[in-house]
């Protein structure tokens, strides 16, 4: 994510967190921090088009998702999924190897991509946003993640 993205970040961001959304600070403040890493998904067809965004804060052995997001109609194009596979390279490349995230409660299909990167379930945030709870996951690298002998789907 670079300073030219952060307008159509800010844009994604509220549409899809209304209740919840970062503000424009917040992100900036994120952006600078050298523990983090951001990452922007774009339109093939239109790099100019930010339709999805990640990030990551990592202070080994630890790493955590700090957001995740796509754009509501280029959801299902597996877009999460690399976005999800980029921060988890960059946490095993940065030294974290264990990764959380929190997830809202009522984020079925969010849950499910976690899961199928193995993630589990380890905990429970009550009223972490402000109209539902958070499902605090985990997911620990694997010996041949760890060696640098694998990488993810």
């Amino acid at each position: 994510m670079a300073e030219d993205d952060v307008a159509p970040v800010m844009e994604l961001e509220r549409a899809l967190f209304p209740k919840d959304a970062w503000s424009e600070q917040m992100l900036r403040s994120e952006l600078a921090e050298p523990t983090r890493r951001y990452y922007v998904a774009v339109e093939p067809d239109a790099p100019e088009t930010v339709i999805g965004y990640a990030g990551l804060r990592s202070v080994p052995p630890e790493g955590d998702v700090q957001t995740i997001a796509v754009r509501t109609d280029a959801q299902g194009r597996g877009i999460g999924a690399a976005l999800l596979t980029r921060l988890l390279g960059e946490a095993l490349d940065r030294g974290a190897t264990e990764v959380f995230l929190e997830v809202r409660s009522d984020n079925p299909r969010a849950r499910e991509l976690y899961r199928r990167f193995g993630f589990e379930e380890i905990g429970v945030r009550r009223r972490y946003y402000r109209d539902a709870d958070a499902i605090v996951m985990r997911r620990s690298a694997t010996v041949a993640e760890r060696a640098g002998e694998e990488r993810f789907r």
